[in-house]
């Protein structure tokens, strides 16, 4: 397994971890929260050989979200979140692009998850952990086999995540 964490500038002019799991037989790769600086995230891509299959959000804040499009548009890697995420994705208010002066968020995902779900890169397993906190349909991914956690913003360093945002309207 390859794991790259990108620290990326995101919308809020400060940094948000990205990260690219790959199977590296297999070669096939998911972006984790893609923040911003998408040359960036499809320069590492390159250099690691792989290729893009899952476009995973944790959750819709924009600070998350910055290079989703982008990456999306260049790759064909699929979008996956979670199913209240989706719809949350689409609401300017609740995604926060709106309080930042980001245009609307143009595109839908191209698969919804829920709690329990699996899905795969390559021969990686990751389970998909319904995580409500930060907001409503934030998602952790879990590796068993790899030991890896995934929380977006649903746990921060030493401490839970914010859970004062508005999260659905």
């Amino acid at each position: 397994m390859i794991l790259k964490t990108l620290k990326i500038e995101n919308n809020l002019e400060s940094y948000t971890n990205c990260y690219i799991v790959a199977d590296e037989n297999k070669k096939e790769a998911m972006v984790i929260d893609p923040a911003g600086e998408c040359d960036k995230i499809t320069n590492m891509l390159n250099v690691l050989g792989v290729d893009l299959k899952y476009i995973y959000l944790t959750h819709c804040h924009a600070d998350h979200i910055g290079a989703m499009e982008e990456l999306k548009s260049k790759t064909n890697g699929k979008l996956l979140i979670h199913r209240i995420e989706n719809e949350n994705l689409q609401n300017p208010e609740v995604n926060l692009t709106g309080f930042l002066g980001i245009r609307n968020i143009g595109i839908q995902a191209d698969s919804r998850v829920d709690e329990g779900d699996v899905i795969h890169i390559g021969d990686i397993e990751f389970q998909i952990l319904h995580t409500p906190g930060h907001t409503n349909g934030g998602t952790s991914l879990y590796s068993k086999e790899q030991k890896l956690l995934f929380t977006g913003d649903t746990l921060f360093k030493g401490v839970y995540g914010r859970y004062d945002l508005p999260t659905r309207k």
